[in-house]
């Protein structure tokens, strides 16, 4: 089946998962999960780590292929789409990776000018107005000609940034945006982020574990845990949540249904303590 899928009537969700199950081998990291996206909004997946968040990015992406379930984007199933309709999709998702993952043989300038090249026929005078207007937009069009060595962390995640919106696309999706930043840094990436969403009428997903910047920005706030979701929300219902898993995230308790300890045999039984001798 091809991209000519008809779009979705339901103007209200940008993505929809349902009953989507994913997992490596016996493994299950998704166990029947369904949640929308609403479009225009900031929708921030959050949770302990190895909970999912990153996979549920690269399914809505297609890099991965859910073992059951449906998603779709805009109306259209990713999971039926052949090479070039995933391809036509993905053209209008942008992705922030962890750390920015900028190309570090590039400049500032070549490294947001790549999607534009790589998949557009635009002249080099175009390229170089977008590039310059999206440089523009997170403060940095004074920087185009640095290298990504000779900019900030936090610099470095505005480039990715503005190489995520090269293409104008619908749907902006960030990997642990906020991940190494100082305070400064972080509040800018933060209030950018909703700027630009809202500025750009943009549909944003970010996996984050700053609760305090990412609570601040979203509009939902959805938490992963043991391939469920265990609450979902406004951050203030999250917040809230009387759910034990969902209290001890938000508080930050080292106690709690999450251990310390990974699941293994017991201390007599590797150190044989009380065994026979």
């Amino acid at each position: 089946m091809t991209s000519s899928t008809p779009p979705s009537t339901d103007m209200t969700h940008l993505v929809e998962l349902r009953d989507i199950r994913f997992g490596y081998g016996e493994r299950v990291i998704l166990d029947g999960i369904s949640l929308t996206v609403p479009r225009g909004k900031v929708t921030a997946l959050m949770g302990a780590s190895g909970g999912g968040k990153t996979t549920v990015l690269r399914l809505i992406g297609g890099q991965y292929r859910a073992q059951s379930g449906s998603l779709t984007f805009d109306g259209q199933e990713i999971s039926s789409l052949d090479p070039a309709g995933l391809y036509a999709v993905r053209r209008r998702m942008g992705m922030l990776f962890q750390f920015g993952a900028l190309f570090t043989d590039l400049s500032v300038f070549d490294n947001v000018a790549f999607p534009l090249r790589e998949h557009t026929d635009l002249s080099e005078s175009m390229v170089r107005d977008i590039v310059l207007m999206k440089l523009e937009a997170v403060g940095l069009r004074g920087a185009r000609d640095l290298m990504p060595s000779e900019v900030s962390g936090g610099m470095a995640r505005r480039v990715a940034l503005a190489r995520a919106m090269a293409l104008d696309p619908q749907l902006v999706m960030y990997d642990e945006p906020f991940a190494g930043l100082d305070p400064i840094s972080l509040g800018t990436a933060a209030r950018l982020i909703r700027q630009l969403n809202d500025t750009l009428g943009l549909t944003s997903v970010i996996v984050s574990h700053d609760l305090d910047e990412t609570f601040h920005i979203a509009d939902q706030v959805i938490v992963l845990a043991n391939g469920k979701i265990a609450a979902q929300g406004t951050p203030d219902e999250v917040r809230h949540s009387t759910d034990p898993l969902v209290h001890q995230f938000v508080s930050a308790a080292p106690e709690g249904p999450v251990r310390f300890h990974y699941p293994g045999p017991s201390v007599a039984q590797d150190f044989g303590v009380g065994g026979p001798q």
